[in-house]
């Protein structure tokens, strides 16, 4: 027998042993294996370990955690089937990410929040399934607000969350458990007077795929969510990026076509940065550019031609990131 395929199903068959001390050092094998070798990863999942990990990741040991929730992250980036179809998989996660604030481990809190964006970007078909967890979506939510959160871990539920949001009817489920004012607090300048870059920019993706329903109008009122999308595309607003910028568009073009002639009248009154429209016309990706062009017309004529802003977020970046 393939001394590596021995190793790997003597490692896997560790994972049910009685001892904390043997499943911890099969574990951290596993690990360094499927994120040094990813022909392993394959081995791996055949050889049993996908609802073993999972099993892992209820563990009270931050460290049994952390490999276990590692280790599904390494084997998503390039086998995801085996995880898709074990039952136990999205249970434990929503275990691990709803007790980010007590006793999960913060790392593996990360990597399960990174896990469900890994799946989610490339698995259409798995966006439903986790959009009717709303166990995960809320301790997405919970983790995004929680200030003591760390960034990384931030962006990858917020790339989870929009992994969710590409899913039409997910949107409304998480307008309903409040996830804009959250959202919005993360696009606020900090105490400086500054706004972390990377973190506005995957919280305006975000912000611009719930728009696309007509549950948002209300809540993106409420927080004067128009006035602060259309402060983004102001020339003066210079910390804010092109992509930022274009998710700004998108949000109040899908407002726009999901919401009430109010939120109309809205859109109108406060977006009188067309500079900044015309420069994301003029840089922008191909499809910010469409979107500038159709929410142009939307200002200068009523018109609002051209698709609904949707996938504008490459959701499947840093999706290859093992650990």
């Amino acid at each position: 027998m393939d001394t590596k395929l021995l190793t790997i199903r003597t490692l896997v068959s560790s994972l049910t042993s009685s001892s904390d001390q043997t499943r911890l050092a099969a574990l951290r094998h596993l690990r360094r294996t499927s994120n040094e070798d990813p022909a392993s990863r394959t081995i791996i999942s055949a050889a049993g370990a996908v609802p073993l990990l999972a099993a892992a990741l209820y563990s009270p040991s931050h460290p049994i955690q952390d490999d276990a929730a590692a280790t599904l992250l390494n084997l998503s980036i390039s086998d995801r089937r085996p995880l898709l179809s074990c039952p136990a998989l999205l249970p434990s996660l929503a275990h691990v990410l709803s007790r980010h604030a007590t006793s999960s481990a913060p790392s593996a809190v990360q990597s399960a929040a990174a896990t469900l964006h890994s799946l989610l970007a490339v698995v259409a078909e798995f966006r439903p399934t986790v959009g009717a967890k709303p166990e995960i979506l809320r301790a997405l939510i919970s983790i995004i607000s929680d200030p003591d959160s760390l960034t990384r871990t931030i962006k990858d539920a917020l790339k989870a969350s929009f992994g969710i949001a590409l899913y039409r009817p997910s949107r409304t489920a998480l307008v309903r458990l409040g996830a804009v004012p959250v959202l919005f607090g993360l696009v606020a300048k900090d105490k400086d007077g500054k706004r972390k870059v990377g973190i506005i920019e995957d919280a305006t993706a975000v912000i611009a795929q719930i728009a696309a329903c007509e549950e948002s109008e209300d809540a993106f009122l409420k927080v004067s969510g128009v006035s602060r999308l259309a402060m983004m595309l102001c020339s003066e607003s210079g910390n804010c990026s092109l992509r930022t910028k274009e998710n700004a568009v998108a949000a109040l073009l899908n407002l726009v076509r999901y919401g009430s002639e109010r939120v109309v009248g809205e859109v109108k009154n406060k977006v009188g940065a067309l500079d900044g429209i015309s420069y994301v016309q003029e840089h922008g990706s191909p499809k910010g550019k469409s979107k500038a062009v159709a929410f142009f017309k939307l200002l200068l004529d009523g018109g609002s031609s051209g698709e609904i802003a949707q996938d504008l977020y490459p959701v499947h970046s840093d999706s290859g990131s093992s650990r």
